[in-house]
């Protein structure tokens, strides 16, 4: 966390603003509030504590709650952090009912204002949300306490963030019904804050990169956790890496073997499960099954809008990309070599000696390809063409924030349905020689 750098208290405190505006906003368009607010919005229709003075009490009482989750070392390296939910509560709080004042004109009458209310406060949510991550200082306390859960039960923290927040929407029914006969705070605006707010975070995330000038006037601004990429001082002067990301049936792993032969370096591309289940522990089949994949885009785009560290989140599919992202590392460091997918364009993103490649091809010549060199049925190539590619893309896009095959992150574009394997082999050939000479 970036506790000791100023500037990131400075925009800590304006996403908190933000978050209790987006907040607002969203329990304003009267569909229901957000689920990590629904039991104190609820409390406040009955009782004379308004929504914030809710929050900062709820807040504070996940303080104490805390406590019997963590070890004396987990409070003694942890105490800044634990300390810091004092002040973060008590702003957030304040800032939800100035905010709720603030727009207590916002009493949309028909369905589709609701409608269009709602959505927008989820985008302002969302903005918060992504500049807390960015200033990464501290966690609300609420968070904090399934941090606290998670790792004293060692369970994964975005499902225990799920589990929470469903939890307190169940409990704000439960207390509505019981005390006001019927249930309020939680409708259909709930599972909508619940559903799309992730996603937006994880879409608006990358373009927050304009900060670390505000953050880091200096320009180090290191690499967010989880962006496991080597230091240039640690990569070899001397290594030359090729990096293949490539499309399904657009022959990347034989343009891989043939640029190896060529070239007289080492491919590494289907050894990377073996060496992924050694750095993580997993079982091998599992890998082959899920090592390019992520069991749902849209889930863990929901489960991890509120994560400020990897480490916060470390679900088996975090967990593989990490343990490859070494494996990628620690290639690069050792020698010269071809890499063939696992995001290693991103992972050694602007390490010197690096030429980037993505392998592409129109789709009837990919399912020829199928067909005739994977052996696929020639009825179910094009499916499973789609199918792949889709899970690259979402693979590639949620663990690096950029757009799959976008060619202004790589050096060569090469679609193998205008230029062959062995023309293309040849160019990137020329383009590690070039290298070579010029170290």
């Amino acid at each position: 966390m970036n506790t000791r750098n100023p500037r990131a208290y400075i925009l800590f405190v304006i996403a908190l603003a933000i978050n209790a505006f987006g907040i607002a906003f969203i329990t304003r368009a009267l569909l229901g509030t957000s689920p990590i607010t629904s039991i104190t919005y609820v409390m406040s229709m009955f009782t004379s504590l308004t929504m914030g003075q809710w929050t900062i009490v709820l807040n504070l009482g996940f303080m104490i709650l805390e406590l019997p989750f963590m070890r004396k070392e987990d409070l003694r390296t942890d105490l800044a952090c634990y300390l810091l939910q004092i002040p973060t509560t008590l702003f957030f709080g304040s800032f939800i009912d100035v905010s709720m004042n603030a727009l207590s004109w916002l009493q949309p009458e028909m369905y589709v204002l609701k409608i269009a209310s709602l959505l927008f406060g989820c985008v302002i949510l969302a903005l918060g949300i992504a500049l807390e991550v960015k200033a990464n200082v501290a966690m609300a306390a609420g968070e904090y306490f399934v941090k606290a859960i998670a790792r004293r039960l060692r369970t994964d923290f975005g499902y225990t963030k799920l589990g929470f927040d469903s939890s307190l929407v169940a409990l704000s029914c439960i207390v509505s019904y019981a005390v006001m006969g019927t249930i309020q705070g939680v409708r259909e605006g709930t599972v909508v804050a619940a559903v799309i707010v992730g996603p937006i975070v994880h879409f608006i995330s990358p373009w927050f990169k304009v900060f670390d000038r505000f953050l880091y006037p200096s320009g180090k601004t290191g690499r967010p956790a989880g962006q496991a990429s080597l230091p240039v001082e640690d990569f070899h002067p001397g290594h030359r890496v090729i990096t293949i990301a490539r499309e399904f049936g657009s022959g990347g792993h034989l343009l891989g073997e043939m640029l190896s032969k060529e070239l007289g370096i080492r491919l590494y591309d289907k050894e990377f499960i073996h060496l992924s289940a050694q750095e993580s522990g997993m079982d091998e089949a599992y890998i082959r099954k899920n090592e390019q994949s992520i069991p749902s885009f849209w889930l863990k785009s929901v489960y991890a809008q509120n994560k400020n560290t990897v480490e916060q989140s470390m679900a088996p599919d975090d967990v593989l990309f990490v343990a490859e992202s070494k494996i990628v590392q620690e290639a690069a460091a050792k020698e010269d070599c071809v890499i063939v997918g696992r995001c290693a364009d991103f992972v050694l993103d602007g390490q010197p000696g690096l030429i980037r490649v993505f392998c592409c091809a129109g789709l009837d010549d990919a399912r020829q390809r199928c067909v005739q060199e994977y052996g696929l049925p020639a009825d179910k190539a094009e499916s499973e063409i789609k199918r792949v590619n889709r899970k690259r893309m979402a693979h590639y896009e949620y663990y690096t924030g950029r757009k799959w095959g976008d060619p202004h992150h790589y050096d060569l574009v090469v679609n193998t349905s205008h230029v062959s394997i062995e023309e293309a082999c040849r160019m990137i050939g020329e383009l590690y020689r070039h290298a070579l000479q010029n170290k």
